[in-house]
């Protein structure tokens, strides 16, 4: 079963995303995560295959990085 989250978030950079979206691939292997910075929304979308998507656990990633992040509803 495919799990999709989509946040609103205020990162600024491709770079600043890069970073952000390598240490999801690192520390969760099991997410396919990417922004989409052309959006109003600054969205990231995270997928998975295998597990639940902890909504706390990325908006503290988010916050590691110096960035916030908002669930967005479906």
């Amino acid at each position: 079963m495919k799990v999709v989250e989509i946040y609103k978030t205020n990162v600024q950079s491709k770079m600043q995303g890069s970073r952000i979206i390598g240490f999801l691939h690192r520390h969760y292997p099991w997410y396919n995560a990417n922004f989409d910075l052309e959006d109003t929304d600054r969205i990231l979308r995270v997928e998975s295959f295998h597990q639940h998507i902890d909504n706390e656990n990325i908006i503290g990633i988010m916050k590691q990085f110096g960035c916030k992040a908002e669930p967005l509803p479906d």
